[in-house]
């Protein structure tokens, strides 16, 4: 029995063969091709099947999915963005595997459960904010997928006092203020001549000014979105996961402050936001537990 789990990000594909204990040492991770995404993406998954039969393929895709229809939209992947039908091709690749498709961050919500810091908690939100941002949501101990499959699209979440314009074609949402790439953004309009989220984080922790004050604003959105999240959910714990997590004070002080300022409805005073320890294999971690469940059922 070979199990295989895939994730499909903003920057690249990757892929893993999965055993009971979802070890995921041997990533191999990808790039995303300028054209021809499918076949590089097959390449891949061959690759790591190495010849085994695959019974079980988990894959975690950035949304938009239609979860029904086994298809993707990632923004990030031009010739998949009006949709592409993976659990079909992925099928045709596999004829002998049960194939499942989840948003990526219900993937990251059950690696949480399963592997991280919500083990010990039913309900909670799980967070990746890295290029872009996906989120995940547990309630009562399972991770919520909604009527399309993109329940946790806290992304999208729109924070008062901001007003960028997002990706999706709207305006204030959190990936547009807090997203590394929407971070990087705002700063070169500041006049910061860096290019990508490593140098804005080593900047920011020598004392630049700008970058500090692009880590400080995408804080203050955080905050300010969990504290909402966590009211309309009755959350106590947020896990906060990808490389902007890795920004020190600049981004965590205003973090806080922010959720201190706006988590003050009686059963909020304890809300908790905490560093994920998953590092950036929680997506595709999640992919293998989606891989194994099924397995499993099976």
């Amino acid at each position: 029995m070979t199990v295989l789990a895939l994730a499909i990000g903003s920057s690249g594909f990757a892929a893993s063969r999965i055993a009971d204990d979802v070890d995921t040492e041997d990533i191999r991770r990808i790039p995303i091709p300028e054209a021809g995404a499918w076949g590089e993406c097959q390449e891949l998954l061959l690759e790591v099947a190495s010849g085994g039969e695959v019974t079980d393929l988990g894959i975690a895709s950035a949304g938009p999915v239609d979860m029904a229809a086994g298809v993707i939209a990632p923004p990030d992947i031009p010739e998949w963005r009006t949709g592409f039908g993976i659990v079909e091709a992925a099928r045709k690749l596999f004829p002998k595997a049960a194939v499942r498709l989840a948003l990526d961050g219900v993937c990251l919500a059950m690696a949480e459960r399963t592997f991280g810091a919500t083990g010990a908690v039913m309900d909670s939100l799980a967070i990746d904010v890295s290029d872009r941002i996906a989120g995940g949501v547990t309630v009562g101990g399972f991770a919520l997928v909604g009527r399309t499959g993109n329940a946790g699209h806290v992304g999208h979440v729109l924070v008062p006092g901001f007003d960028e314009r997002c990706a999706c074609g709207g305006r204030g949402c959190l990936e547009a203020v807090a997203g590394g790439l929407a971070v990087v953004r705002w700063a070169r309009e500041q006049g910061w001549s860096g290019t990508s989220v490593p140098e804005l984080l080593d900047a920011a922790r020598v004392g630049e000014d700008i970058p500090a004050a692009a880590l400080g604003r995408a804080g203050t959105a955080l905050g300010r979105a969990f504290a909402s999240v966590a009211a309309l959910l009755d959350l106590d714990l947020v896990v906060l996961g990808g490389s902007l997590a890795e920004a020190g004070p600049a981004l965590w002080k205003p973090l806080g402050e922010a959720v201190a300022t706006h988590a003050r409805l009686s059963f909020l005073p304890g809300l908790r936001v905490v560093p994920s320890r998953l590092g950036d294999a929680g997506t595709i971690m999640g992919a293998g537990v989606l891989a194994l469940a099924g397995a499993a059922a099976g």
